[in-house]
């Protein structure tokens, strides 16, 4: 088992060219992975710029969640983000690093724009250039620095930061995984979440940025939320808290846009298809008053993935109060997706 105990950094230490050489000659073992792994000072660490400018803690939180698909377009990112004055971004699926999106650590730039300090934990390091799209459209690149995680973005200090992983990893390294094929996206690391506190005149909260596995089923996400559980429990206790990201709920019904009324029997039952639905009602954490009830897959430029749709993006609580949730389309000015997921918005009452 993969077990790697964070640490808090200014800034990220790089893999080494010795490092990655020596990963991608390796055996594709869980083995080798593990032993790799532990060597990557990167995958134990987590980068933290704290907020330049101080601001006060407002009620309700605004808090927005989402999937930026290696957060490759900077300034459009920032441009939807900006008007909607968020205190907190959940952030997956960021590069640092990485020729895919132009060798840029994107979440600094995107906390910049937004006048936001910064938490990073690493996923993934990469050994290629992407999956089988960007390894073609990126021939002959290379990454500078190759790292893909998660970040929180936040107007607030953070504290008592924590990244949490939700697998043993491997399962991007080697043959085979519990049993299941490996693709040719070459990894180091697994799936993970990024937690931090903000305190505020109402009272803390923990915020927490989640990310699980794609190449999974129910039940498999269903063990990675229990032990996201867990482990947040051990460090925060039974605080107020929400946790927002791309759970890839899959076995979900798909939702047909031209009749939305028929997403309201699953909303109410979503645990009836994915267990993780259950493991977090039984933990305190609601959802129906957090979410909307659109799909937040979106078509990228390249014409994938195709619809049906379902919502696969989602906001968890206990403790706060949410209101006006919304699912807002990830596009540019010209109406182009960004990334092939929405983001999701919400208020949060502390009182």
């Amino acid at each position: 088992m993969l077990e790697i105990h964070s640490f808090v950094t200014a800034a990220l230490p790089a893999p080494g060219h010795a490092e990655i050489t020596a990963a991608l000659v390796a055996d594709p073992t869980k083995a080798e992975h593990d032993r790799l792994a532990r060597d990557i000072t990167a995958l134990a660490a987590i980068e933290y710029r704290p907020p330049e400018t101080l601001f006060a803690p407002r009620q309700p939180l605004r808090l927005g969640a989402w999937n930026a698909e290696r957060l490759k377009y900077g300034p459009a990112s920032a441009a939807l983000f900006r008007d909607l004055d968020l205190d907190i971004l959940l952030l997956s699926e960021s590069d640092v690093g990485m020729a895919r999106s132009g060798n840029r650590h994107t979440t600094a730039e995107l906390a910049a724009a937004l006048d936001m300090g910064y938490a990073y934990g690493v996923e993934f390091v990469e050994l290629g250039l992407g999956d089988d799209r960007e390894r073609e459209w990126h021939k002959g690149q290379r990454n500078h620095v190759g790292l893909h995680g998660n970040a929180i973005l936040s107007r607030l200090p953070l504290y008592d930061l924590a990244l949490i992983r939700l697998d043993t990893g491997g399962r991007w390294f080697a043959d085979r995984v519990n049993g299941k094929a490996s693709g040719v996206q070459r990894r180091l690391g697994g799936r993970m979440a990024l937690a931090g506190r903000i305190v505020t005149d109402a009272g803390d909260c923990v915020v927490v940025s989640l990310h699980l596995e794609s190449d999974s089923d129910p039940n498999d996400r269903a063990q990675q939320v229990t032990r996201l559980l867990q482990a947040i429990g051990g460090i925060y206790g039974n605080a107020r808290m929400v946790i927002g990201g791309d759970c890839n709920t899959a076995a979900l019904p798909e939702i047909d846009p031209e009749r939305p009324e028929t997403s309201r029997a699953w909303f109410q039952r979503c645990d009836a298809y994915e267990p993780l639905f259950g493991v977090m009602r039984q933990a305190g954490f609601g959802w129906r008053t957090a979410n909307d009830m659109s799909a937040t897959q979106r078509m990228r430029p390249d014409g994938k993935p195709l619809p049906p749709f379902r919502r696969i993006d989602w906001l968890f609580t206990r403790g706060l109060t949410p209101s006006a949730p919304r699912t807002l389309a990830a596009v540019d000015e010209r109406g182009s997706a960004i990334s092939d997921h929405d983001a999701l918005v919400v208020e949060l009452g502390l009182g």
